[in-house]
């Protein structure tokens, strides 16, 4: 069936701007304010705490106008529907949201797609069965959608998305049936990381030119069934940072843990910890970055939200804290980097799975690691 357009470009939410709280624990304390915003929403707060030793950095040119400053924050065209505890994902330059659930906690089938170039919203052929907590990533022209919970429970369900047909089609199902993990892509091949218990630890790859599966060393297991965690790859390497452990409830232990798995060792190291632990983050790799924000469980942050946005440098092995996140997020897993911009469509503003938004937030990093 064809896109059917949502006219909503020139929109600039209605989600408050500034958070409180502080960022992390260690190091010297950062800069100062980031601006305000390019909407008129207000600033940031001055970038907290960090532990890189203030020489790790190349910056970043100003960006086209329209868009943040380098290091600031903006916004974009509100979801179609409001929305958590979904999967997000870029492809051939469009970002597309699935499935989740808003207020009600009732799983979607959604499919909602937005268009940087235009600042719009459509809506694409919805997923086969309703679902949240699924991970999604888009290779060589199609979409990839592993796992995710029912309300049966979990799925080892793989779908592809053809936009060219906007269709899905099922292929080999995942070892592990499982929610709340995260992906990375090296080449051909899509690495699977985590989920909520019964998905303990574990650690998978599928081969898209062959449609199969490989089982591969566990997640290290000293934060068991670690789930709700952020994942990218950067040079070749998998990068898994934060998490919750032990259960899958936001009451459950956080971690400030971060695993690299090496393919061509089949090995995992232990690298920098975060600056602090947080469980239910995302994240995204930019510019040889591992950028990593939001969050939920925080004792101390209003609406138990995390507003912390760091950022981790694989060369040097260090992280450093960037100005908060306007309006702290939670419940998303993926994000896009197109042409500078990191987006940040949705996500729950408060502790639970029942405060999912039509917030629509961006981020242009000043800083590069490549």
């Amino acid at each position: 069936m064809p896109l059917a357009a949502f006219a909503l470009a020139g929109c600039s939410g209605s989600e408050p701007g500034g958070t409180a709280g502080a960022g992390g624990t260690s190091g010297t304390t950062g800069g100062s304010d980031a601006g305000a915003l390019p909407d008129g929403s207000g600033g940031t707060a001055g970038a907290p705490a960090t532990n890189d030793g203030g020489d790790a950095w190349t910056p970043i040119d100003a960006g086209d106008a329209g868009d943040p400053p380098p290091g600031g924050y903006g916004r974009r065209a509100e979801l179609p529907l409001a929305n958590s505890e979904m999967a997000v994902a870029e492809l051939d330059g469009k970002i597309y949201v699935l499935g989740g659930y808003p207020s009600s906690r009732v799983p979607q089938a959604s499919v909602q797609v937005y268009d940087p170039r235009t600042n719009q919203w459509s809506m694409a052929a919805p997923l086969p069965v309703a679902m949240h907590h699924p991970v999604v990533t888009g290779v060589n022209g199609k979409l990839y959608s592993f796992g995710g919970q029912l309300t049966s429970g979990d799925t080892p369900r793989t779908l592809a998305f053809d936009p060219a047909q906007n269709s899905w089609t099922d292929l080999a199902a995942m070892p592990t049936a499982r929610g709340a993990g995260a992906s990375a892509v090296v080449g051909d091949k899509v690495y699977i990381a985590g989920g909520r218990p019964p998905g303990e630890n574990a650690f998978e790859v599928y081969d898209i030119p062959s449609n199969t599966w490989a089982v591969l060393p566990d997640l290290p297991q000293a934060y068991p069934n670690r789930n709700h965690i952020a994942a990218a790859a950067i040079d070749g390497k998998i990068y898994i940072a934060g998490g919750r452990y032990n259960g899958g409830s936001f009451s459950d232990p956080i971690t400030d843990s971060v695993d690299v798995y090496d393919p061509s060792t089949g090995m995992w190291t232990p690298r920098a910890r975060m600056l602090r632990p947080r469980g239910g983050v995302n994240g995204i790799a930019a510019y040889g970055c591992f950028f990593v924000w939001g969050g939920e469980g925080a004792a101390n942050e209003p609406n138990g939200v995390f507003p912390d946005h760091d950022v981790y440098n694989p060369k040097t092995d260090q992280w450093t804290a960037l100005a908060r996140l306007p309006t702290p997020i939670h419940g998303v897993t993926g994000a896009a980097f197109i042409d500078g911009i990191i987006y940040i469509p949705g996500g729950g503003t408060s502790q639970g799975g029942s405060s999912g938004s039509t917030l629509f937030q961006v981020y242009r990093p000043d800083r590069r690691c490549d």
